[in-house]
């Protein structure tokens, strides 16, 4: 079942709680859909928020399992939430099992068809760009890429060219290039002290990816308009797969005539 929060104004004299009174039943939209009431301050005042859990990590060939869109207010509380679980067609192997917890029988009984959700994230994800929102998803060419051939293969009209889209993974090695350690969410979010609780569930590494994104435009003043930062990780990304690359060829790991794929954010 998909799990529907209602939209609720971000600023102004008339702001909501946003945990209040929500109804994760709710499969209407609400009030002017994914627009905020006027135009915010920065592009970080709100946030869309994307994740899926998937079948496997090939993005033309795995599917979806589980999904999460949702958009964050310039605190990073939940305004609006959608949760999805999905019947992928085919088996859900042990490995993939073993990171979100869904087996293949808890998908057949509880997921809706692939198709259905499909659409839905699709529609949603242009409602939000739609609206000049910018939507943040962690190392963003894994979930665009795969959302893009789930939906060629169900016959939808696919986001081919998505922004503008926020990758708190691309902002974080641009500005923190040198710090030691994994880059992983979890680990990010530590570093960022952005609380992270159910990692690998499609929601709660959504909401968590957002609030990283939001704490990064704090910490380096990531005050400019998103489609300029957005332009920003097309290049930057192309550099970190160009510098990752030479590095694996150097141990031995790759070979030089397959470099690593630096397209941003769909690849």
């Amino acid at each position: 079942m998909d799990q529907w929060q209602p939209l609720l104004p971000l600023w102004g004299d008339d702001a909501l709680d946003p945990v209040a009174d929500l109804a994760p039943d709710r499969a209407e939209t609400v009030g002017d859909g994914w627009e905020p009431r006027e135009a915010p301050p920065s592009w970080a005042d709100a946030v869309g928020v994307f994740d899926l859990e998937t079948t496997g990590i090939d993005v033309l060939t795995d599917r979806i399992v589980t999904a999460h869109v949702g958009l964050l207010g310039p605190d990073g509380t939940v305004q609006r939430a959608r949760s999805w679980i999905a019947d992928p067609g085919v088996e859900i192997p042990e490995g993939a099992t073993a990171v979100h917890g869904i087996t293949t029988e808890h998908a057949r009984a509880h997921g809706r068809p692939a198709a259905d959700v499909v659409a839905e994230i699709v529609a949603e994800l242009r409602d939000l760009f739609a609206g000049g929102v910018p939507v943040v998803a962690y190392n963003a060419p894994y979930d665009f890429s795969l959302l893009k051939y789930e939906a060629l293969r169900h016959g939808i009209s696919a986001i081919e060219t998505p922004a503008p889209v926020i990758d708190p993974l691309v902002l974080d090695k641009a500005h923190d290039r040198y710090r030691r350690g994994k880059r992983t969410l979890e680990v990010v979010a530590a570093h960022y002290e952005v609380a992270l609780v159910g990692a690998h569930d499609a929601a709660a590494d959504a909401i968590a990816a957002g609030r990283v994104a939001q704490a990064l435009a704090r910490r380096f003043a990531l005050t400019g308009p998103a489609w300029e930062l957005h332009t920003q990780q097309v290049a930057w990304a192309r550099a970190q797969a160009e510098s990752l690359t030479e590095y694996f060829v150097r141990i031995g790991r790759i070979d030089a005539e397959t470099p690593l794929d630096g397209r941003w954010p769909i690849r």
